[in-house]
């Protein structure tokens, strides 16, 4: 009987390496697909995936696996579908989410088609995030958009701490079919404990970087690079409206900032908020950071989508914990507003919906309104 065939996205690191020998173990044929951008290595003890290194630890692990391993070029993907997007929002003063990008268009749009065009029927990654079938009695198979009566639910992972299904909210029904998360049920200890039970290269390596084309963590110096004459100082104000002082550059500045500003009032100051029409960053108190209401535009549902006001958990960043908040759509967005305000609501960054473990769905926060 043929071994159904399942492409592991291959970054180098131990999640990623033990998904692989997992799946292995389990009986699938499996092929590792690593992705390359081109990018120089970090200068620095924590190693990020993608780059040189990290294909070789990739290599490796697939030779001692004893799996067929493949290096995908996407550094034109990056740059068209992640690292414009980085710039562009940076300088209208809002704080994009490559990891979302990322997700949205690399991981599981071309990885995943690259995936099937290897007659697998599976792409797997090591992200810390559960995938259920659920049937589905939503809208009585009619009108519930489901594949042959299952609909797939995005769960959280077993780690809590480590759990990843914010950055995935915008997956659908089609690409949850062919996707797999091996370690959704492990803790980051017990896979280090696999990886040492495998007897992988990668057992200890350190954890990656978070944003990968940034391989020093200078995400200033990147755009200084990138887009430096699109970055001009200005003001510094108050809540009332008074100067305190002068920014470098909206785009070397975020929503909730409190270093770096160069002031001082004898409290603490943090940037409530940043006007890319007047080139203009907008400082107070840490209450007077918190807001309770937002609009999401860029919407997506895994099952289906909200139709009428409803109140569900709401994360506007990955470090931040849910809050309860009513959510209503008003025409082709979402509209959020929190039971108590919460601390730096970030135009550009993602909102998930959750329901208990169950990720509903989200959006690109807008506009903060109140």
């Amino acid at each position: 009987m043929d071994r159904v065939r399942a492409v592991v996205a291959m970054s180098g690191g131990v999640d990623s390496s033990v998904a692989a020998a997992l799946l292995k173990s389990q009986g699938y044929e499996v092929i590792g697909l690593t992705m390359c951008f081109n990018l120089p290595d970090s200068t620095t003890k924590r190693p990020f995936c993608c780059g040189i290194q990290g294909i070789e630890d990739a290599r490796r692990v697939a030779h001692k696996l004893g799996i067929r391993h493949y290096v995908l070029n996407m550094q034109k993907a990056i740059k068209e579908h992640v690292i414009k997007n980085f710039c562009r929002e940076y300088i209208k003063g809002r704080t994009p989410n490559p990891c979302v990008r990322c997700n949205q268009y690399l991981k599981f749009d071309i990885l995943l088609k690259k995936a099937l065009a290897l007659d697998a029927k599976f792409l797997a990654t090591g992200h810390y995030a559960r995938i259920v079938h659920s049937p589905c009695l939503a809208g009585r198979q009619a009108r519930c958009p489901s594949i042959h009566g299952q609909a797939y639910l995005l769960k959280k992972a077993k780690d809590k701490t480590k759990d990843q299904s914010y950055f995935l909210y915008r997956l659908g029904q089609e690409q949850l079919k062919h996707v797999l998360f091996p370690l959704g049920n492990y803790t980051k200890k017990e896979v280090r404990k696999l990886a040492k039970r495998f007897d992988l290269s990668v057992a200890d390596k350190l954890a990656s970087q978070e944003i990968c084309f940034l391989p020093d963590s200078d995400y200033r110096g990147f755009l200084k690079a990138q887009v430096s004459t699109a970055i001009k100082p200005g003001l510094i104000v108050d809540e009332e409206g008074n100067t305190l002082g002068r920014h470098k550059g909206i785009a070397f500045y975020t929503i909730g900032q409190r270093q770096g500003l160069g002031i001082a009032k004898g409290y603490p100051l943090y940037i409530t908020k940043i006007d890319p029409k007047n080139n203009q960053i907008t400082v107070g108190t840490k209450e007077q950071a918190k807001k309770s209401e937002f609009l999401l535009k860029e919407t997506h549902f895994i099952l289906k989508p909200i139709k009428k006001k409803v109140a569900v958990r709401v994360r506007i960043r990955y470090n931040h914990s849910e809050a309860v908040a009513e959510v209503s759509p008003v025409k082709d967005k979402i509209r959020v507003k929190f039971k108590k305000p919460e601390f730096a609501i970030t135009p550009g960054q993602s909102a998930v919906f959750y329901d208990r473990d169950t990720v509903l769905g989200g959006g690109i926060i807008e506009e903060v309104l109140a």
